[in-house]
């Protein structure tokens, strides 16, 4: 390998390497998993359809994931998750029941990582991922 090979490829892995730890150092939060514990170990939500989950946290701001958004109401979700439920009007007791036992444990979510005392707000994220699993395609913004 002559002289220009051999530097070329010492500077290519250089920069390499120093992208790959740029990326782990602003991508790596311990302070997500932590909070994403204390979702975990609540038997309400561990029960639930749904996992809830910490997405991303950043000077008092909590991301948490959720499956429903203007774009994606809850009753495409519910009829993925309870299939009993297709094709039921928003109105029918058993949607509405659904959709409640949905608020009541996003709510739950939320109240739980908002009584970390590090936290002063949660925002929600669409689980996009989740719902591509699931056969939805989110509308582009």
């Amino acid at each position: 390998m002559d002289t220009f090979t051999r530097n070329y490829s010492v500077a290519l892995v250089a920069i390499v390497l120093g992208l790959l730890v740029w990326w782990v150092s602003v991508s790596w939060n311990p302070r997500v998993g932590a909070l994403n514990a204390v979702l975990e170990s609540d038997p309400a939500l561990a029960g639930y359809v749904y996992d809830f989950r910490v997405v991303d946290y950043d000077d008092g701001v909590a991301m948490i994931s959720t499956p429903r958004s203007f774009a994606v109401p809850a009753m495409r979700f519910l009829e993925i998750v309870e299939p009993g439920l297709a094709g039921k009007a928003q109105d029918d007791p058993a949607m509405v029941a659904a959709q409640q036992a949905l608020i009541e444990h996003q709510k739950r979510a939320q109240t739980l990582i908002l009584g970390q005392p590090d936290v002063e707000r949660v925002d929600w994220q669409l689980d996009v991922r989740w719902l591509a699993e699931h056969g939805v395609q989110v509308p582009a913004r």
